[in-house]
Parts: C-alpha cells; sequence; structure tokens
C-alpha cells in the first residue's frame, strides 16, 4: 500500500491546510466524471485524505501504518467506505467543505441557484462620418422578449393578489438529491413555477398567460457619443430580452461609419489632404477648402514642400468641456503635365539660380 503522504505529494508535518489544499488539487485533476480523471488515483487520494484529514486516525496511521475501523484492524480505506464525511456533515454537508469548483463542477452541490438571465441582444447600424464625430441618436424598432405591459411582468391580473407558491412552499427554491460513487449530493434550483419568488398570482394575467414576458416590438432609442469609431460597440445594459423571473440581457450595438470622401479620423483629429499650385507652394496663397463645420480660407506659407502638414485648431473630433482637436491639412503640390515656352524659360532661369 502506497504511503498516505507520498500519494498527496505532502510532508509528514503539514498542516491539516495543507493536506485539504492537496487533497483539492489532486481531486480536481483526477475526478473521474472530468475529461481525462483517472477513477484509481481519485480513490487513493480520497482514501489518503480520509485518513489524514482526521486526528484520531491520522495518529494511528503514524504509529502503526494503518488504522482501525470498526474497532478491527483493516487498511484505511476499502473503496469510499474508508472517507470519512463526518466533518463534513458538522458543518452542514459539502456547503461546509469549500469544494466548490471540484463537487459543484460535476454535482451542482452546496451552490446557490443562478438568477435566470435572458438572451443578450446584437445588432448593426451604419452612421455618417459626420455622426460619429459629433455624436447622434438614432431610434431602432426591436422585436423581443419583453416585460408585459399589462401586468408589469408579474405575471397576475390587474387586481388579482400574489399567494404562497405551492410547489416550494413559498422558498423559491427547489432542493434534489443525487447519488454518487461518493456519496449522496444535493443541488439548489430555482422554482420553475414562481421563478424563485416564492409568491404566484392568484388569477394569472391573460395577455402573457401568467409568464409576465410577451413577444412584442420596442422603440429603442440609442444615443452615439462624439468621436466613436468604426467597429465600436455600445452596450445597453438591460435592453436585451426578458425572461420570466429574471433579469434582461443586454443589447449591443455594434457601430458601422461610413467612409468620407475627403476626411479620416486619426485620434482627436481630422485628416484632409489638399492640392495646391507649384507656384503658390512657392510663393504662398490662399485657398478655400471644406471643414465639417463649413468652409474656411486657409492661407498657405510661401517656400511650402510636399507632404508638409498644415494645422487648424478646434476643427477636429470633439473632446470634453467643448474642447476638440484639430483638422491637419496634408499639401499635395500639383506639377503641371505641359510648360508653355514662358514657363519653360522661368524655370531654366530657377534651375540657373540653383533653385
Amino acid at each position: 500500500m502506497r504511503d498516505y503522504y507520498e500519494i498527496l505529494g505532502i510532508n509528514k508535518n503539514a498542516s491539516k491546510e495543507e493536506i485539504k489544499k492537496a487533497f483539492r488539487k489532486l481531486a480536481h485533476k483526477y475526478h473521474p466524471d472530468k475529461q481525462g480523471g483517472d477513477q484509481v488515483k481519485f480513490k487513493e487520494a480520497s482514501e489518503a485524505y480520509s485518513v489524514l484529514s482526521d486526528d484520531k486516525k491520522r495518529q494511528e496511521y503514524d504509529a502503526y501504518g494503518r488504522v482501525f475501523n470498526d474497532g478491527g484492524p483493516g487498511p484505511a480505506g476499502s473503496g469510499f467506505s474508508g472517507f470519512d464525511f463526518s466533518q463534513f456533515a458538522q458543518n452542514g454537508g459539502f456547503e461546509g467543505f469549500d469544494l466548490g469548483d471540484i463537487f459543484g463542477e460535476f454535482f451542482g452541490g452546496g451552490q446557490q441557484p443562478r438568477a435566470k438571465r435572458g438572451r443578450d441582444i446584437s445588432i448593426d447600424i451604419e452612421i455618417l462620418f459626420q455622426d460619429a464625430i459629433f455624436g447622434t441618436s438614432r431610434s431602432i424598432l426591436l422585436t423581443k422578449n419583453g416585460q408585459c405591459n399589462e401586468c408589469r411582468g408579474t405575471g397576475a391580473k390587474k387586481g388579482s393578489e400574489m399567494i404562497t407558491c405551492k410547489t416550494c412552499n413559498g422558498n423559491g427554491k427547489i432542493h434534489e438529491t443525487k447519488r454518487s460513487f461518493i456519496g449522496s449530493f444535493t443541488s439548489t434550483r430555482a422554482c420553475n413555477l414562481c421563478h424563485g419568488s416564492g409568491r404566484v398570482p392568484k388569477e394569472i394575467c391573460k395577455t402573457c398567460s401568467g409568464i409576465g414576458v410577451v413577444r412584442k416590438e420596442d422603440d429603442v432609442s440609442v444615443t452615439i457619443p462624439a468621436g466613436i469609431d468604426n467597429g465600436e460597440m455600445i452596450r445597453m445594459t438591460g435592453m436585451g430580452e426578458a425572461v420570466p423571473g429574471g433579469v434582461p440581457g443586454d443589447l449591443y450595438i455594434k457601430i458601422h461609419v461610413k467612409p468620407h470622401p475627403k476626411f479620416k479620423k486619426e485620434g482627436t483629429n481630422l485628416v484632409t489632404d489638399l492640392g495646391i499650385k507649384l507656384s503658390d507652394a512657392l510663393l504662398g496663397g490662399t485657398y478655400t477648402i471644406e471643414t465639417l463645420d463649413g468652409d474656411i480660407e486657409l492661407k498657405i506659407p510661401e517656400s511650402v514642400s510636399f507632404g508638409e502638414i498644415l494645422r487648424i485648431r478646434g476643427k477636429g473630433v470633439p473632446i470634453e468641456r467643448g474642447k476638440r482637436g484639430d483638422l491637419l491639412v496634408k499639401l499635395h503640390i500639383q506639377l503641371p503635365n505641359n510648360l508653355s515656352k514662358k514657363a519653360k524659360r522661368i524655370v531654366e532661369d530657377l534651375k540657373e539660380e540653383g533653385i
């Protein structure tokens, strides 16, 4: 028979907490109901824990290399009969022993029923580039499961009182016991009739047949913030599908921004291109350019280079407290396809001057 300390991977001076921690790790790894589990190794770990977690049995084992069951000598544990569950019973069964991620994963033991949650809804909408920059609002018509307007989700007929649910005796919970090869486990779930509330209507609402939820159309107003990027998601909590006795899911709105023919967004700035004549690049000039706020006059300084960027402050993306990013104008020098004789002479003169 293998040494129990060796099985759990601990030394003989290990504390109770170290023993429990070692067993948790092995039980989670080798549980037979888990993919890749090993019933033999799980049984060994269980037997080792049943002895080393009990002070009296551990003392016997350390002294004699075995424990005595039912007044007679014998190995520590035959199957799972050697696994002492008494310490669990003192704390209310497995709920007193924190095995949540081990046993709860397979049997639901000790877990409280989770509140039901409705299904999330995901939709896509397309907006104009200007609306993405300055923000806007949209109205969306959704067909979904929503709260019954007649009974306001209670499932009761108007004027009808709520009475104690007979299925769960007003507890809102149903306890179920499951048996397995390592013992009995009790799980708890919400009552299907009252959906966990413990009360049911004396007379049900005819509109929703007492469910509290109906299929209907909802007009949802969506606020789209300024500066939103293409592909961003807006989450509206509680605007998804409703569910009887639970909380609604969420509504996720994916934003698709329609490209603009002249502008691109880079962070809090807007970027646009401007083609200028060679003479204006050399001598300067004035151009009327388009912005999202309307047309403005832009002065081109002398001797600008191809690709140079001019910054117009406060004409970019709104930030906060009235502040905005900038409009960046990237200059492109437009070269003529054909030069007149006069233009050629001028260029030749410039060439002679080293320009």
